[in-house]
């Protein structure tokens, strides 16, 4: 296997976090306040209640992939 593909299949087993993380490194990126005050919020659990309701939305099928939404017209 080349140095190129285990690269990808590393990056493939990063959380989505940690690809973020990842690509903000390498393409020079950096937080701005508005970046650090949405991981503290995070962090404090302020998005909790929303990431439930959107996960039972989408256990009940009232979600749309968003490349479905994104190929329409």
């Amino acid at each position: 296997m080349s140095t190129v593909q285990e690269i990808k299949s590393a990056i493939a087993r990063l959380s989505l976090e940690e690809q973020a993380d990842l690509i903000s490194q390498l393409c020079g990126w950096t937080d701005d306040d508005w970046d650090r005050q949405m991981k503290r919020d995070a962090a404090a659990g302020k998005f909790d209640a929303l990431n439930r309701d959107a996960e039972t939305a989408d256990a009940a099928g009232q979600t749309r992939r968003l490349d479905d939404i994104l190929g329409q017209s």
